[in-house]
């Protein structure tokens, strides 16, 4: 690659990894804020097992009392930027471990979920920005927003009672299988629930669709028509990369929302059912972790669009 390409591309990274400190800074605050403000004294405890896990010795809710909010502040913030997240309530293991382990998985389902939905939508998009709404691509349209407008819980249990109850096939508790030939089933269900479910079907069929109508309909398309060249392949990055780039970023809440619930639904091991757990026992190590580590993965997302768009035009990094 040559250094003119390089140089945008490393620009853009000093740049956004500014920005994505001060966000996560900005964040750290606002959590500071709920705890500090909420009933009971959380954030005493919060920062009494970061003192009890970290290498100074432990000090009591009493003595933490006796600091400023600021003070406070600080030594939570000491902690947090040495990786220390203190540890769980209710377990008593450090929630950085914690987080990494189900977070594996929750990269399994939102990742997985991601792909079930560009390999439905994309097809869709793509005939109908290139054939406009015909008979054959009109039923798989309306079934992206009709399967969109549905509500991810109920569409889990409906997935559940049709294999549970007409096949006899899906476990009640999720992992759990007497039959090891179907366990991919068992892996697969709720990828493919939070793939159709979670709400980004039919936008990105919208999106793509106008985005590559609007890139066919270019001089430079018209061109190449003509000279008889690949269509496609002078649209690609203007009409389909930088399009589902920019929807997946920006739906990654959205994704990481419905993720919860599928987690829940399926029994799926995952940051979202840990953190459905951690909010039903009020531990607040647990939830103040997975919420720093849910605005890092959202920012994560944001900057890999940014990438592609300066890989595909360099003069968008001066913006």
């Amino acid at each position: 690659m040559k250094l003119s390409a390089i140089r945008p591309v490393a620009l853009l990274l000093a740049r956004e990894l500014i920005i994505t400190a001060l966000l996560l800074l900005g964040v750290s605050l606002v959590v500071f804020i709920v705890l500090y403000l909420s009933p009971g004294d959380p954030f005493s405890q919060l920062i009494a097992t970061q003192q009890a896990t970290g290498p100074s010795q432990p000090k009591t809710s009493d003595a933490l009392q006796t600091f400023s909010a600021f003070q406070q502040y600080l030594i939570w913030l000491t902690h947090l930027l040495q990786g220390d997240f203190g540890a769980s309530l209710r377990t008593g293991l450090p929630v950085l471990n914690e987080i990494v382990r189900v977070g594996i998985n929750t990269l399994y389902l939102t990742i997985g979920s991601m792909l079930v939905t560009l390999l439905v939508a994309v097809p869709v998009a793509l005939s109908s920005a290139r054939r406009g709404m015909t008979m054959l691509n009109w039923p798989f349209t309306m079934f992206a927003y009709i399967i969109s407008a549905l509500p991810v819980f109920w569409l889990g249990y409906v997935v559940i009672y049709i294999f549970l109850h007409k096949f006899n096939l899906f476990p009640i508790i999720f992992g759990f299988s007497n039959n090891q030939k179907l366990s991919w089933l068992y892996f697969l269900l709720p990828i493919f629930v939070l793939g159709i479910g979670n709400g980004t079907l039919s936008e990105i069929v919208r999106y793509l669709r106008e985005e590559m109508g609007r890139v066919l309909a270019e001089d430079y398309i018209r061109i190449a028509r003509a000279k008889g060249a690949s269509i496609w392949k002078h649209a690609f990055k203007e009409g389909f990369l930088l399009p589902v780039t920019e929807i997946i970023a920006a739906k990654i809440p959205f994704i990481l929302g419905g993720a919860v619930v599928v987690e829940q639904v399926f029994n799926w091991p995952g940051m979202g059912r840990m953190a459905w757990q951690a909010a039903q026992d009020r531990d607040y190590p647990v939830i103040m972790g997975i919420a720093i580590m849910a605005a890092l993965i959202v920012r994560c997302g944001s900057l890999l669009q940014r990438v592609v768009s300066i890989v595909v035009n360099p003069r968008a990094s001066r913006t």
